[in-house]
């Protein structure tokens, strides 16, 4: 079996002194695992970053053992970060997400898609915002879509309009930008409890259910946001 394609890298992990296992999320193929020869080698080694886009040939004699790839950098993404800690950790996070929780070999062009909006969003200047979104779209083309309007409970508060979340041993509240579309957040609290929340979702209807750890990539994201 052999064929091309484009790629973002999602995870690697060293396999002896010369090669590495790596997992890229591809436009035709979905996820994908396979060994790189030489990727310890300067060449590549420099290029081989989580959320960088990469031209892919892949080439396996058994689809029961694991396959080869053969890479070239298309889009240098991440090393644009390098200087921003929070960005930086959110990448990592977000690609480590999307290995979590998509299938082997199941393609899904709507997610390589996201994947390539993740890196325009990064860019804006309100990317906080819109990347909780982001997260959330990630999670409804997965099959959970958590409909935060069909939940919650409106109040009045001081004359302010807020809205929780109310179970039999539990108040939570949710950052009216969640709900109300033509908001566009930058509180620094209200960004931080959009994240927990869809991270609470994510642990409790996802994770848990399906044996998963919570990824501590997107512990130590938070902990950047809430410094």
């Amino acid at each position: 079996m052999n064929w091309e394609d484009q790629g973002f890298l999602l995870s690697k992990n060293r396999y002896n002194e010369n090669s590495v296992i790596a997992e890229f999320f591809t436009k035709n193929h979905g996820k994908v695992s396979g060994m790189i020869f030489g990727a310890t080698s300067k060449k590549i080694k420099n290029y081989l970053l989580l959320g960088n886009k990469f031209y892919i040939n892949f080439s396996s004699k058994n689809e029961n053992k694991i396959g080869y790839f053969k890479v070239e950098i298309e889009q240098v993404l991440t090393p644009k970060y390098f200087d921003d800690q929070k960005k930086l950790s959110c990448v990592i996070s977000s690609m480590n997400l999307i290995k979590l929780l998509t299938v082997e070999s199941q393609s899904n062009l709507n997610i390589f898609n996201l994947i390539e909006k993740y890196f325009i969003i990064l860019n804006d200047d309100n990317w906080l915002n819109n990347f909780i979104f982001w997260e959330l779209e990630f999670l409804k083309l997965i099959g959970y879509d958590l409909e935060i309007k069909n939940f919650v409970n409106e109040e009045i508060i001081d004359g302010k309009k807020m809205y929780f979340v109310i179970s039999s041993n539990d108040k939570k509240f949710v950052p009216n930008f969640l709900v109300e579309s033509n908001i566009k957040e930058n509180n620094k609290q209200n960004i931080i409890e959009g994240l927990k929340l869809v991270g609470d979702y994510l642990e409790k209807s996802i994770l848990k259910p399906n044996n998963i750890a919570f990824p501590k990539t997107r512990n130590e994201f938070l902990n950047l946001i809430k410094k």
